[in-house]
């Protein structure tokens, strides 16, 4: 019965009315109510595949210490700091097949403000199918929060 219901309402809000010019109008990507129906249905909504962290939230994850920590800036950005316990893997090197991934740890990458760990954690999550995690504004945040950075050896 539920199904019956739940077909033609996903199709009416999915019809796309006209305006008094007789103009059709856009319907929306997403059918009003699509997420409360698909819940209803068992129909898995789309997630995240990032999970932004904060620098407080890294901090206490760090404290666990189950993360892996990844830095994905240049080796010149690298040089000049890096959080304690990093791991320097690069952008451009950085190949998530080639990790060696454990259930013990959680992965959180970073790079200078977040835009590059973000892209990074897609193909992250792309490859393992769950979310990843990375620092939201980067090592700048970290930084402004008073986080530690230490010059590599």
């Amino acid at each position: 019965m539920r199904t019956a219901l739940f077909l033609p309402l996903v199709a009416l809000a999915a019809c796309a009315p006209s305006d008094e010019s007789g103009e059709e109008k856009r319907a929306p990507a997403t059918p009003f109510g699509f997420e409360l129906a698909s819940a209803q249905e068992g129909i898995a909504a789309p997630v995240s595949p990032v999970i932004d962290l904060a620098p407080a939230e890294l901090r206490a994850r760090l404290g666990t210490g189950a993360v892996r920590l990844i830095d994905v800036r240049t080796d010149a950005e690298v040089a000049e700091g890096i959080i304690p316990g990093a791991e320097h893997i690069a952008l451009d090197r950085f190949d998530p097949a080639a990790l060696a991934l454990s259930e013990d740890e959680v992965v959180v990458l970073y790079c200078r403000s977040g835009r590059r760990s973000g892209i990074a954690a897609e193909r992250l999550a792309a490859h393992t199918g769950e979310p990843a995690a990375h620092l939201a504004g980067g090592i700048l945040a970290w930084q402004q929060a008073d986080g530690e950075i230490v010059r590599p050896e």
